[in-house]
């Protein structure tokens, strides 16, 4: 219960975190009107509603399986990666992008160690495996612990934009890595030594689903976002 209970603290703390950035740059470029006010119920009911969509899906039992092909790819990490490109791609020259602090989009991806540390709980409890965690070939932590540190030596003007742009290419190809593991790890076992799928199903079920549903296409959110607010949203 208390594993359960962090994925969802954590969680509900994220949302919160987005609802922070999002109202602090839809304040700096509609101020206190009218469409202010539309924006920000447009991204708490957008938020609320895709959780509550993840929580449901689970009820219906269409992703407690890991037959191919992979249910919760089409149904949760798809639909996510499909909104976040047309979201930014209609959104890359909005003023609203440069109202959030620059270092505010690195600060807030520190919030992957809090996941990994969860992931390295989840195999002691026997419902995920070492392979997908730090133990593994998982290096996620690494990176979520050098964003308080990336992010300082930006306010401090020790490091130029560039270099977060490359931290943030770096941080995806490291969730693509992650993606990579989950999915062998499931699938085809075997390039690892193993005789069977050793992922427990116990992970397709909520709150464990919100990993793939919400934590990381939340990051890959936060990273193509940063990285079109320091290139494509200035020229």
């Amino acid at each position: 219960m208390s594993l359960k209970f962090g994925y969802l603290v954590l969680t509900i703390l994220l949302i919160i975190s987005l609802c922070i950035l999002g109202f602090k740059a839809i304040d700096g470029a509609y101020e206190k009107t009218k469409k202010a006010k539309r924006k920000k119920t447009h991204l708490v009911l957008g938020l609320l509603l895709w959780n509550l969509y993840i929580f449901v899906l689970d009820g219906t039992g269409l992703l407690q399986t890991f037959e191919l092909p992979p249910r919760f790819v089409f149904f949760m990490i798809l639909p996510a990666f499909l909104f976040t490109g047309i979201f930014i791609y209609r959104n890359q020259k909005s003023d609203w992008l440069q109202h959030i602090p620059k270092s505010w989009l690195i600060f807030i991806q520190s919030f992957r160690i809090a996941v990994e540390t969860l992931f390295v709980f989840s195999v002691t409890a026997g419902i995920l495996h070492p392979n997908v965690t730090i133990e593994g070939y998982n290096f996620d932590m690494i990176l979520g612990l050098t964003a308080p540190l990336v992010g300082f030596l930006f306010l401090k003007k020790l490091i130029s934009e560039r270099v977060l742009v490359i931290w943030n290419y770096l941080g995806l190809l490291i969730l693509a890595s992650v993606i990579f593991v989950f999915m062998t790890t499931i699938f085809v076992p075997g390039i690892y030594g193993f005789e069977s799928t050793p992922m427990p199903l116990e992970f397709t079920r909520y709150p464990y689903t919100l990993v793939a549903g919400f934590l990381m296409p939340v990051a890959v959110f936060v990273h193509i976002l940063s990285i079109v607010q320091l290139t494509i949203a200035k020229q």
